[in-house]
């Protein structure tokens, strides 16, 4: 693994960054392997990108769309990511139904949407039990406290290392996430970061030493590429 760090001017100069990184890999992608993966993020930094990422004339046929984490809610909530992504980007190009992989957040219990999107994912990538997918491209964000996807402080979906997926946990309120294994299988994850108020948290995840149960940002090392798109203000000394 290599850590890339950039700083862009603005939120602006991150989309326009994570768009062409993006179409790189789709483009190395789909020569290589005929087909183009990537996992979604939510929040507002996303959101821009998603919109520019709409505007490309891509092979929508060849890219295949799924999500790191879900908030436990309807497609339709303000705060579900799916939705987010739908309206941003997916409802705006003809890409197949089938290449888009949301998290079924309908079961009562999570623990069995989290054991669904599993199985879904070993049958979309064809694996064998115990096996990890390799994404091309995982988008994160982290927040304040230093999480990333559904993977918050101090919980139980931190220690999961046998799954692809797991019921991460904020505020006793359940989200389905990626967990740290699968996005470090990643080819490439690309995290987005803006404000001022992520400097604190990012001075703990760059640290030399750390603890990645108090920032689990720390846990992501994927064997791929890694790439941290800061934008002015949330740029710190990189150690």
């Amino acid at each position: 693994m290599t850590r890339q760090v950039e700083v862009l001017p603005d939120v602006a100069g991150i989309v326009n960054r994570a768009l062409a990184l993006i179409l790189e890999r789709a483009e190395a992608a789909i020569a290589q392997r005929g087909t183009f993966s990537i996992a979604l993020s939510g929040g507002s930094t996303p959101k821009p990108l998603y919109e520019a990422i709409a505007q490309q004339p891509l092979p929508w046929d060849k890219i295949q769309v799924f999500w790191g984490d879900e908030r436990y809610v309807p497609p339709d909530h303000p705060d579900s990511n799916e939705g987010m992504a739908r309206r941003a980007w997916l409802d705006h190009v003809p890409i197949p139904a089938a290449n888009i992989h949301p998290m079924d957040t309908t079961p009562a219990d999570p623990t069995v949407a989290a054991d669904l999107y599993e199985q879904h994912l070993q049958q979309v990538f064809q694996l064998a039990p115990g096996d990890f997918p390799s994404l091309d491209v995982v988008l994160l964000g982290i927040g304040d406290d230093g999480h990333t996807a559904s993977l918050f402080p101090h919980t139980k979906a931190l220690t999961v290392g046998d799954r692809l997926i797991t019921v991460g946990n904020k505020d006793d309120q359940p989200r389905i996430t990626f967990t740290a294994p699968l996005i470090n299988h990643a080819r490439c994850v690309i995290f987005l970061v803006a404000g001022a108020n992520k400097r604190p948290a990012l001075t703990q995840i760059f640290a030399p030493e750390g603890d990645a149960d108090t920032y689990p940002a720390r846990l992501i090392q994927p064997a791929g590429e890694l790439w941290w798109l800061l934008d002015q203000a949330a740029s710190i000394p990189v150690p």
